[in-house]
C-alpha cells in the first residue's frame, strides 16, 4: 500500500490537537487544580499522538529498518501506514476502516459519553452539596476516569507510538492516585455514606454480574 507522504503537516497536527481537547474541554469542564492536572496530562498525550500522525513519524522511523525487512511491500512513510495495526496484521483495504479502527471509534465514543454524562451528575451534586452516586457513578466510582481511559485506549488502538505507549501507564497510574486522593477527601465530607457507597460500587471497573441483577 502506497500513498502520497502525509507527515510535515505540522498545521493539521495543531489544529487535530486543538479540536480533540477543546472537545474534550467541553465534556469534562476542569474547575479544581486536580481537574487541571488530569485534564493537562489528557492533553499532553494528544499532543503527542498528534504530532506523530501528522509532524513528524517518530515511531515509523524508529522501526523503519525492521519495518522495511518485515513488510517490503508497505511505504511505511505514507500517512496509511502509520495506522500499525491494520498494517501489520495484512488490511489490504482504507486502514480508516479497518477493524482496529472501528473499535477506536467504539472506544472514544463510549469515553466521551461517560465523561459528559459523568460531568452532569458531579456537577449536580456538587450544587446541591449530595454524594454523587446516580448515572456511571451507581455503576463505577470514577466514571469520568474511567473515560479518559477509554479515550487514550481507543487512539492506541488507531495509532499506536512509542511515546504515547509509554505515557500510557503513567497516565492510567496517575489517575489511580488522583482517585484515591479524591476519595479521601470525601471520605472525609460523606463519612459512612460514603463507605456504604464505596462498598457496594467498584472504583473502576463495574461489576457486570451486579448490573446484570439490577436490569432484573
Amino acid at each position: 500500500m502506497t500513498d502520497a507522504p502525509g507527515y510535515g503537516l505540522w498545521f493539521f497536527a495543531l489544529l487535530n490537537a486543538a479540536i480533540f481537547i477543546m472537545f474534550a474541554f467541553s465534556f469534562f469542564k476542569p474547575q479544581s487544580p486536580r481537574d487541571w492536572r488530569s485534564f493537562s496530562a489528557f492533553s499532553a498525550f494528544l499532543v503527542a499522538l498528534f504530532a506523530e500522525m501528522y509532524g513528524f513519524p517518530l515511531t515509523i522511523y524508529l522501526m523503519s529498518g525492521w519495518l522495511q525487512t518485515a513488510y517490503p511491500g508497505v511505504d511505511w512513510f505514507s500517512h496509511d501506514a502509520g495506522h500499525l495495526p491494520e498494517m501489520l496484521f495484512g488490511w489490504q483495504a482504507n486502514p480508516h476502516f479497518g477493524p482496529f479502527h472501528m473499535i477506536s471509534f467504539i472506544l472514544i465514543g463510549i469515553g466521551f459519553w461517560m465523561i459528559s454524562t459523568a460531568w452532569r451528575v458531579l456537577y449536580q451534586a456538587r450544587r446541591s452539596g449530595t454524594l454523587a452516586t446516580s448515572g456511571p457513578y451507581a455503576r463505577v466510582r470514577h466514571p469520568q476516569y474511567v473515560g479518559f481511559v477509554l479515550v487514550l485506549t481507543g487512539f492506541l488502538f488507531q495509532w499506536p507510538t512509542l511515546l504515547t505507549l509509554a505515557m500510557y501507564p503513567v497516565l492510567i497510574w496517575m489517575y489511580v492516585r488522583l482517585a484515591r486522593s479524591e476519595e479521601r477527601e470525601t471520605r472525609a465530607t460523606f463519612g459512612t455514606q460514603f463507605d456504604a457507597y464505596a462498598a457496594r460500587t467498584p472504583a473502576f471497573i463495574p461489576n457486570l454480574s451486579q448490573a446484570r441483577n439490577a436490569t432484573q
